[in-house]
């Protein structure tokens, strides 16, 4: 009942007045076939598309990779400057938003109220922002730049003092403000345009300013299909990889064959409870799941905190702002770099990853929003995340250096599988086998919060900005993100699951653009809601 009166909310109630006065309506495109509710032709181009994708990649996977590789890497190299000064302007931009006058302005009027409690809330847009990339990457990250595995930031020379201090401030700056900013911008401009202005809330509605009633004919149409199109790859890499990730994990601490039907029934096991919590829809599934992840996550950090070196931690606390705030300035810079292999390799490749990324978490945190001031939004989205990144990386992170350059267990030695990283830190604590078994529940259940409200993203875009779309459509998203993920494992393994990670992150660089006019149009929108 919440998202049918959300629906009428915003697009079939009063006449929309002023320069927003259009006579669009959110669902006046969709066809019902087969108790679908979809939107043409959005949905059709978008399945079309994508399986046109897999058809190609499992048909010609070397070929597929190196096409989509070299599409990656043409970006990355070329427009490097795009991706710095795009994602510098993001933080600059939402920080403005935190002191401007804008910021009192509450997404859905004045009189609306939050449909979820502060914590609810916060614990869905973490959990399916970066939750679990964290889990692996904050322990292999770090080690990875001190022990120059793939290069180090700013050429520190590896194994130093200064390397370990480097390494934990540069992981932190690719976790920190920068990520949750690309996310910011997206999430709000959709928010404010579908609560405040009446209109659908696709990506499509955030560019109302600048297009007018255009953005619902082709150029909407395009946009759109590329949120869809990055969305679904983004999700099926990485729930492939990930797949692969967890069967690693269960071969290093159980001795479960790590092979390719240990990975699928992964999958299979993902998706099916993601089905399940989808068809319970937001506040029976995903917020119940979010809930769950954060209290598994505080308690594993607690945990560390007592069986690990609890005062190199603390004092890790330090190092990791100390060194955040003050390499954020030369990280984020892009002239004169003589690091550029990592430089490329790393922070370029995540900007793309992060903005490829934000059509899905960034709906997903406009549609848990409402009620918000512009001001309370930009803190939780972008400031909190942050300070909560801080100490978990502080205790993963920390414990992991610790281990690393003190020659203490596989750590020491550099990272041989990016997967196995954390479990090869537990194996060198007290409760080693317990707190092995909560990582593997955490990562189960962070795939799961992605993958779920992920489905409800897809299903939104392609229901054109309905929230109240037939049950089996979400079931449908939710299937095949598996289904995708498994036909490319079974078809071409790691190759075929790579060249989609890599179309994913190609679609980062139209995208950065796409971004950069949303703020124009999301301040032009705001500016004028004060008039």
């Amino acid at each position: 009942m919440k998202d049918v009166l959300h629906n009428k909310a915003i697009g079939r109630g009063a006449p929309r007045k002023g320069p927003y006065a259009t006579d669009y309506v959110v669902g006046q495109d969709n066809v019902k076939l087969l108790g679908l509710d979809v939107h043409n032709p959005v949905f059709g181009i978008s399945a079309g598309l994508i399986l046109l994708f897999i058809v190609m990649t499992l048909l010609f996977p070397a070929g597929s990779k190196t096409l989509l590789m070299g599409a990656r890497t043409w970006s990355i190299e070329n427009f490097d400057w795009l991706f710095m000064i795009g994602c510098n302007l993001f933080v600059l931009f939402c920080l403005a938003l935190i002191v401007l006058p804008v910021g009192k302005i509450r997404l859905g009027g004045e009189t609306a109220t939050p449909d979820y409690s502060t914590l609810s809330w916060f614990s869905m847009l973490f959990a399916a922002g970066m939750g679990i990339g964290l889990m692996f990457w904050s322990v292999a990250e770090p080690v990875a730049y001190y022990t120059d595995w793939y290069g180090t930031p700013l050429n520190v020379a590896a194994r130093t003092e200064a390397g370990r201090e480097l390494a934990l401030g540069a992981t932190m700056f690719h976790w920190g403000l920068h990520p949750w900013a690309i996310y910011a911008v997206v999430g709000l401009a959709l928010a404010f345009f579908a609560y405040n202005k009446g209109l659908p809330l696709t990506i499509r509605s955030a560019f109302y300013p600048l297009l007018g009633n255009r953005c619902w004919g082709p150029i909407g149409h395009v946009i759109d299909i590329l949120a869809v199109l990055a969305t679904i790859f983004g999700l099926a890499t990485s729930l492939g990889l990930g797949a692969q990730q967890a069967a690693s994990g269960l071969n290093f601490l159980f001795g479960v064959a790590n092979d390719l039907t240990t990975q699928v029934g992964f999958i299979i096991v993902v998706t099916a409870i993601a089905m399940f919590s989808v068809a319970r829809g937001l506040d029976g599934g995903v917020k119940i799941l979010s809930n769950i992840n954060m209290v598994i996550a505080a308690a594993l950090i607690a945990l560390l905190i007592v069986v690990g070196p609890t005062l190199s931690i603390f004092a890790s606390l330090g190092t990791v702002t100390a060194s955040y705030v003050e390499n954020i300035i030369p990280l984020s810079n892009w002239i004169g770099r003589d690091d550029s292999t990592w430089f490329h390799g790393w922070t370029v490749f995540y900007w793309a990853w992060w903005v490829s990324w934000s059509p899905f978490v960034g709906m997903f945190i406009a549609r848990v929003s409402k009620g918000r001031t512009v001001r309370e939004f930009v803190i939780a989205v972008l400031l909190i995340p942050t300070v909560v990144t801080i100490v978990w990386m502080a205790v993963m992170g920390g414990t992991a250096m610790e281990q690393a350059s003190n020659g203490i267990g596989q750590l020491a030695t550099g990272i041989s599988d990016v997967a196995q990283a954390m479990f090869q830190m537990f194996e060198n604590l007290p409760l080693s086998g317990f707190l092995s078994v909560v990582g593997i529940v955490l990562v189960l259940v962070f795939f799961v919060t992605s993958s779920d409200s992920g489905s409800l993203v897809i299903d939104s875009i392609t229901a054109g900005g309905k929230l109240d779309a037939p049950v089996p459509q979400r079931l449908f998203w939710a299937s095949v993100e598996g289904v995708i993920a498994c036909a490319l494992l079974v078809g071409g393994g790691n190759e075929a699951l790579t060249a989609l990670q890599a179309g994913a992150i190609t679609t980062g660089l139209p995208f950065t653009v796409v971004l950069i006019l949303m703020c124009f149009s999301l301040y032009r929108g705001l500016r004028e809601e004060l008039n």
